[in-house]
C-alpha cells in the first residue's frame, strides 16, 4: 500500500520547481530563437538543461513524499543519476529541433514527440532506481495516459517558445506546463503497485535523505540561479542596440 508523507508540501513545492524550470526553458528559447551562431547553439542548451533539471527536481521533491507501508525506499544512484541525464539529454534533442528546424509545426511535432518521450523515460528510469521489499507493477493504460500527457505537455512547451513572448503571458504558460509536467508524474504515480514482501536482509541503496534530497537542492539551487542570470542578461532589442549607442559615444 504506497502512502503520501509531508502531505501537500512536496507536491506543492514539486510543482512549483517544475514552473520555475519551465519559465526558465521557456525564456532561454525565446533568447535562442532571436540570436543565432554560437549564442543561439548556446541558449538552446541552456534551454534544455533548465527544462531537463526543473522536471528531475519536480520528480523527485514528489517522491520525497512517497512511501510504501511495510517497507521503506532506497535509490539506486548510478540509475537515478542516469535518469537526470536522461531529461536534459532527450529534452535537448526537442529544444534544437525548434532551434535549427525551417519547418515550425513539423519542428514542434517531432520536438514533442522526442521531449516527451524523454520526460516519461526520465520518470520510469527514476521510479526503476527505487529499491524496496517488494515487487513494483504497473496499469498498462495508466502508463500509455501519462505518456501521452508528457508528449502534450512537452508539444505545448515548444509551441509557446515559438508564439508567446510577452512576459504576462510567459508566466501563464509556464503555470500551465507545471502544472501539465505534474499531472503526468502524478498520473505514473497512479499507475504504480507495489507487493510488500518481508524483507530478509537490508535494502541496497541510498535513502531519499542522503541521496535525493541534497542534489534536489543543488539543483534547485542552479534552477534560481540561471532564473536570475537570464533576466539580468541583456535581451535581443538591447544587444541590438548596444552598438549604435557605443558608436554615438565615439562621435561624441
Amino acid at each position: 500500500m504506497t502512502e503520501l508523507g509531508f502531505g501537500w508540501i512536496t507536491p506543492v513545492l514539486s510543482y512549483v520547481m517544475a514552473c520555475i524550470g519551465s519559465a526558465l526553458g521557456l525564456r532561454c528559447m525565446v533568447r535562442a530563437l532571436s540570436a543565432s551562431g554560437r549564442a543561439r547553439r548556446n541558449w538552446l542548451i541552456n534551454g534544455a538543461m533548465a527544462i531537463g533539471t526543473g522536471i528531475w527536481t519536480m520528480h523527485f521533491i514528489a517522491m520525497l513524499g512517497f512511501g510504501v507501508t511495510g517497507t521503506g525506499i532506497r535509490y539506486d544512484v548510478p540509475l537515478t543519476v542516469l535518469s537526470l541525464l536522461v531529461a536534459i539529454a532527450v529534452v535537448g534533442i526537442g529544444v534544437f529541433f525548434v532551434g535549427y528546424s525551417r519547418s515550425r509545426t513539423l519542428s514542434v511535432l517531432l520536438g514533442g514527440l522526442v521531449a516527451g518521450v524523454g520526460v516519461a523515460a526520465m520518470h520510469y528510469l527514476g521510479m526503476a532506481a527505487m529499491r524496496l521489499s517488494g515487487e513494483v507493477g504497473y496499469n498498462a493504460g495508466v502508463v500509455t495516459l501519462s505518456v501521452a500527457i508528457a508528449v502534450a505537455a512537452a508539444t505545448a512547451a515548444l509551441w509557446a517558445t515559438l508564439t508567446i513572448h510577452g512576459a504576462a503571458s510567459a508566466v501563464a504558460a509556464s503555470l500551465v506546463m507545471g502544472l501539465a509536467v505534474s499531472a503526468m508524474h502524478y498520473t505514473g504515480m497512479a499507475a504504480v503497485r507495489v507487493d510488500v514482501h518481508a524483507a530478509h536482509e537490508a535494502t541496497p541503496g541510498a535513502t531519499p535523505m542522503q541521496f535525493i534530497f541534497p542534489l534536489v537542492v543543488v539543483l534547485g539551487s542552479y534552477l534560481f540561479l540561471t532564473s536570475a542570470f537570464v533576466a539580468l542578461s541583456p535581451g535581443a532589442q538591447a544587444m541590438a542596440a548596444a552598438p549604435r549607442d557605443e558608436g554615438r559615444r565615439i562621435e561624441l
